[in-house]
């Protein structure tokens, strides 16, 4: 593994369970006990109730892309030799959203739409964390 030279997240108390559940390759996010729902970013409280009745759940890591845009410029030089490259907001099938990369595409618009199929995939990048991207589901 060579060395990540990117941002990476800082775990913390209440995003602990998020990260140790993608390092393990099996996302878990959080679901409000009182209303069924799933949601994220993960917080101490549901965002439907404001109860704390909440707990983690496995996800299929399966959904479509509700928004995405293309990068063509970062200033960043930690990102600057990547662009371009597709951010895109994931639906889970379970009705949650999250921001994340999609490779495995190319970065453009005739080959990027609304409504696309993707699946979670997992990229290790330290010891400590692994990242979450989404990829076009592949036909099988």
């Amino acid at each position: 593994m060579s060395e990540y030279k990117k941002p990476l997240p800082k775990p913390d108390p209440i995003t602990a369970p998020f990260w140790e559940s993608v390092k393990a390759h099996a996302m878990k996010i959080q679901r409000c006990n009182d209303t069924g729902k799933f949601f994220f970013y993960p917080r101490g409280l549901s965002p439907f109730t404001l109860s704390d009745n909440v707990s983690w759940e496995p996800v299929s890591g399966r959904g479509v892309v509700h928004a995405f845009t293309i990068v063509y410029q970062n200033r960043d030089p930690a990102f600057a030799e990547e662009v371009p490259y597709v951010v895109a907001i994931v639906e889970l099938e379970e009705g949650a959203r999250l921001m994340s990369t999609l490779v495995d595409v190319e970065p453009d618009p005739e080959h990027v739409r609304i409504g696309m199929p993707v699946e979670v995939v997992y990229d290790d990048v330290t010891e400590e964390i692994t990242l979450p991207h989404f990829r076009p589901v592949r036909a099988d």
